[in-house]
């Protein structure tokens, strides 16, 4: 009778493990759809870039280190987006998105407090759909970037929670990284105005 208990409470804790594995599995699934919805909407954020650029240079032409600090930014940013796209439960590589991402935005506020110089810039259409596109991406990606913490948060929750942790600690399930928002700045809409 008691090699029946026995028996019966290893197969219970081996069948806890297994599904506390597979849970940690799917939560780190999430983690990476989530990544997935950002990725999506940083690109088009990253692609309107040049168009923005291109639309400003015939009216800016003394501002051409301004121009290049975008472009050098979005290149790092798009770089950065790669590698945290490979491996977004990464800590390090989420950090290094999170910065890079920061530097576009400040190269993109720095091109737009410049751009107040020129009035025909400011009325220029194409100019002012492209602003407006980039508002509406800056929505897209705060939406997303809410999700992905919010699955990142669920799937720590999940690792770091008693005895959920002996099997994640085994199986090195890392923790996540939120996908932070590093000055107070960056953490408004960026203000379009023309």
């Amino acid at each position: 009778m008691e090699f029946w208990i026995l028996i019966a409470v290893l197969a219970a804790v081996v069948l806890w493990a297994i599904a506390t594995y597979n849970k940690l599995v799917n939560l780190r699934n999430a983690v990476k759809n989530a990544f997935a919805q950002i990725d999506v909407q940083l690109t088009r954020r990253y692609d309107l870039i040049p168009n923005l650029v291109e639309a400003v240079k015939g009216y800016m032409k003394h501002e051409r280190e301004t121009l290049e600090a975008v472009i050098a930014a979005r290149t790092r940013a798009v770089s950065g987006l790669q590698a945290a796209a490979a491996h977004p439960e990464s800590a390090a590589a989420i950090a290094e998105l999170s910065g890079a991402d920061s530097a576009l935005s400040s190269a993109l506020g720095r091109l737009f407090a410049l751009s107040e110089s020129y009035p025909d810039l400011k009325a220029d259409r194409n100019m002012m759909q492209l602003q407006e596109e980039l508002t509406s991406t800056e929505n897209r990606v705060a939406f997303a970037r809410q999700a992905f913490n919010d699955s990142v948060m669920q799937y720590n929750n999940t690792r770091e929670n008693f005895p959920n942790n002996l099997v994640a600690n085994s199986f090195n399930f890392d923790p996540a990284a939120f996908l932070e928002i590093e000055s107070e700045e960056k953490r408004q809409v960026p203000q379009v105005t023309f």
